[in-house]
């Protein structure tokens, strides 16, 4: 017999399938265990370490880029005085300390602005050097950490000039909410700059300064151990599959003091793209956010129910089994026997004939075949009397009347009975209702990262306005077009923000242009709004203009690739994630979305309504658990609130997911019973259908092709498709009808001759 063929196979596997589909049951559903601190926390404290470092590292290279442009510029014109270099910049960026000018061959100071820089820390003469310019750490006398950002100002004919700019390593627009903080930690493990973690003396009782110290010193353990942890390869410390954040990342957990446990994310920062690294990542910076959250009970599955599941199994898979065994295996392994006893002429004893489906077609097909070799032999006078009761039709060896229950009726009698386990298994047990339990920091988590994501995208409008600025600064009355065009090709391919930049006379001439076609050109002059959204087009096209001094009614106008702001959503752990404007109209998203269609829900309508309220001053980020038939939804918004040209905007940021896709006990038990019950499916369909395929299908054919055979038919060879049971059946039945076929050509024969033919025959 074949190794993978017949009957047995197929039911041994479904039977030791079954076996272990109990036990994973029974452990499973048993064990499904919540600690104190549920996991979908710690992943959501991950993720926020995660928006900390894309902010971080966009911060910092944003830097170096302005930085590097703005040096350019300055160089690709006429010689400009250092003092006024210093000022065109910290007119247009507000993000230094402090600003310098040195004259490399001598270094002599020429210019500065802001706090003293420590620029003993620049060695003048590897600035040649590979990685002569890169940014550089410094640690000032306070103990405060710097970053230093350099660029080269060169002009035919001048000294070479380094300008210097210093900024600190905080992050920009990170909403931390309550008890919170975040820092950034070197390689070494060091604590370079933190917020949310007051200074001792800003506090007014002993036991805030308590709270401070103990702060601080789990703050220090958790930046050793991330600081640690984040060395490893991205490649091998995330798991194969996952997505999101680029780099190396996970949670930690601390202690726990009266009732808090404080838990912490961390993130190395990452390139924007995989492989691809940039001057911030090059600093070896990991971001560690820690929160200390409120610990719930611990709770644990009920075990007696997992194996009360597990024994219903058991009992399922043993009753289909018996029914397999006893309608299919048997009567098939008795058809093989004693198909084979008739191929060696062995005609005595009548063939046992099942009691119905197709066993019992063939079984009677073998009795008349039987009865047909045995015509005109020795042994047919004294075999006559024994074979007339089991040959009769709708009888058989065993009595009684003949089923007519075919092999298909009881293999679908077994898919109903496994499906009266699987099937309340995934619809009915362990359903999380109303009754879930969403721990309220993530509701938490969910506004602060939100308001987070608004604030960068607030920021990266006015750091494109901000590039126009820079760009304007530069022109003046006498600039020509080429140079106009050479400032903006420049500027274009530095910063992939922009789709198009050109310069707008009071007319709505275009004066000069790179990129592509201006699409928001109303057909006249510049706008009078730093940022603008044109919505005459199929896409919103956002618009900044930025004058030039001394020429009224010129503007260097910039148009925003909405795949840029697009492409600033994609944050994982956050949901759906949607701009909308005043009108409540999408502008953006994160996923498949058309231009200024309306937030189809109403109760994301009320809350970006309700978060546009001003509490105080201004508007404050929102976030509500909605709670509706068992769907759990998390919703976030946030409106532009702070500075810049980007805050007239009026938009509004926001987010929203399903508590299903978290960690949290209820929904990891219905996960869990969810996947035994479609493991039951899976183990039914392939072990029925490996047997439907193997067994059901060549037996319902054996049976008519056996039924064609006893009626009379000699002329069909009949081919056995496989070396199994029915395989040999087929075989045997073959033998017959070469036998009967033998018989009749002898028959003829004899006529012929005129003798009659007493050769018995079936004799091997």
């Amino acid at each position: 017999m074949s190794l993978l063929g017949g009957i047995r196979p197929p039911i041994t596997v479904l039977s030791v399938l079954l076996l272990a589909l109990a036990g994973f049951t029974a452990l499973s559903l048993g064990s499904v265990r919540e600690d104190k601190l549920p996991a979908a926390v710690l992943t959501s404290q991950q993720h926020f370490a995660e928006d900390g470092a894309i902010a971080l590292r966009a911060s910092l290279d944003e830097s170096v880029t302005d930085l590097d442009r703005a040096a350019a510029l300055f160089s690709a014109g006429k010689p400009v005085a250092p003092d006024a270099v210093l000022d065109r910049i910290g007119s247009v960026y507000q993000k230094w300390r402090g600003t310098a000018v040195v004259e490399i061959a001598s270094g002599r100071l020429l210019a500065a602005r802001g706090e003293n820089l420590p620029l003993t820390a620049v060695d003048r003469t590897k600035l040649a050097g590979e990685g002569g310019l890169a940014p550089r750490m410094v640690k000032l006398a306070n103990g405060e950490t710097r970053l230093l950002t350099l660029s080269l100002l060169s002009w035919k004919d001048q000294p070479q000039q380094l300008l210097v700019a210093s900024s600190s390593l905080r992050f920009p627009g990170i909403s931390l909410g309550n008890f919170r903080s975040i820092a950034v930690v070197g390689p070494d493990g060091d604590v370079l700059s933190n917020d949310g973690i007051p200074e001792p003396e800003m506090v007014l009782t002993d036991l805030q300064r308590d709270d401070v110290k103990r702060d601080t010193k789990q703050l220090k353990s958790f930046a050793k151990t991330a600081a640690k942890r984040a060395r490893a390869n991205p490649l091998t410390a995330k798991e194969p599959g996952s997505g999101g954040f680029l780099g190396v990342s996970g949670s930690l957990m601390g202690g726990e003091f009266g009732g808090d446990r404080a838990a912490a994310g961390y993130a190395r920062l990452a390139g924007p793209e995989a492989g691809v690294g940039t001057e911030a990542t090059s600093l070896q910076l990991t971001v560690v956010a820690m929160v200390n959250v409120v610990q719930s009970a611990g709770r644990t599955s009920d075990a007696f129910a997992g194996l009360v599941l597990a024994g219903a199994l058991l009992l399922v898979g043993a009753l289909v089994i018996a029914v397999l065994i006893g309608t299919v295996q048997r009567p098939l392994i008795t058809l093989f026997l004693d198909s084979r006893r008739l191929t060696r002429g062995d005609l005595a004893r009548p063939v046992t004939v099942p009691r119905g489906g197709e066993a019992a077609r063939i079984g009677n097909a073998l009795e008349r075949l039987r009865h047909q070799l045995l015509e005109g032999t020795d042994e047919a006078d004294g075999a006559d009397d024994d074979a007339a009761g089991s040959a009769s039709a709708g009888s058989g060896r065993r009595g009684g009347p003949l089923r007519r229950t075919g092999a298909r009726t009881l293999v679908a009698v077994c898919a109903v009975l496994l499906l009266a386990w699987c099937v309340p298994l995934g619809l009915l047990v362990n359903r999380a209702g109303d009754d879930v339990v969403v721990p309220q920091q993530l509701v938490s988590d969910q506004r602060e990262r939100t308001d987070t994501l608004n604030d960068r995208i607030r920021r990266a409008l006015n750091e494109g306005h901000a590039d126009l600025l820079s760009v304007a600064s530069l022109m003046g009355e006498d600039t020509d077009p080429a140079h106009m065009r050479t400032l903006l090709d420049r500027t274009l391919q530095e910063h992939l923000r922009y789709q198009s930049l050109y310069v707008l006379d009071g007319s709505g001439k275009v004066l000069a242009q790179a990129g592509g076609g201006p699409q928001a050109i109303e057909g006249k002059g510049p706008r009078e709004d730093p940022i603008a959204m044109h919505s005459g087009g199929k896409e919103p096209v956002i618009v900044g203009t930025a004058g030039i001094p001394g020429r009224d009614g010129t503007a260097v106008v910039g148009e925003f690739r909405i795949d840029f702001l697009n492409s600033l959503l994609r944050r994982p752990g956050l949901g759906e994630i949607r701009v909308v404007d005043s009108k409540h109209r999408i502008i953006a998203s994160n996923s498949g979305y058309r231009a200024f269609q309306k937030l189809d829900d109403d109760r994301l309508d009320a809350l970006v309504e309700g978060s546009a309220l001003k509490v105080g001053m201004s508007p404050r980020p929102g976030s509500v658990l909605y709670r509706s038939g068992g769907d759990h939804v998390i919703a976030a918004a946030a409106p532009f609130v702070g500075g810049g040209a980007a805050k007239q905007m009026d938009w509004t940021v926001v987010s929203w997911q399903s508590v299903k896709g978290l960690a949290i006990h209820e929904y990891s038990l219905q996960n869990r019973t969810v996947l035994a019950g479609l493991l039951g499916l899976a183990v039914g369909a392939a072990s029925l259908g490996w047997l439907w395929i193997v067994v059901i299908g060549p037996l319902r054919e054996l049976a008519r092709r056996a039924e064609s055979l006893a009626d009379g038919d000699r002329r069909t060879v009949l081919y056995p498709r496989n070396h199994d049971e029915v395989g040999a059946v087929t075989r045997s039945l073959e033998i017959i009808r070469q036998q009967l076929q033998q018989r009749q050509q002898q028959r003829k024969q004899a006529g012929a001759d005129g003798k009659p033919s007493s050769a018995p025959a079936g004799r091997n």
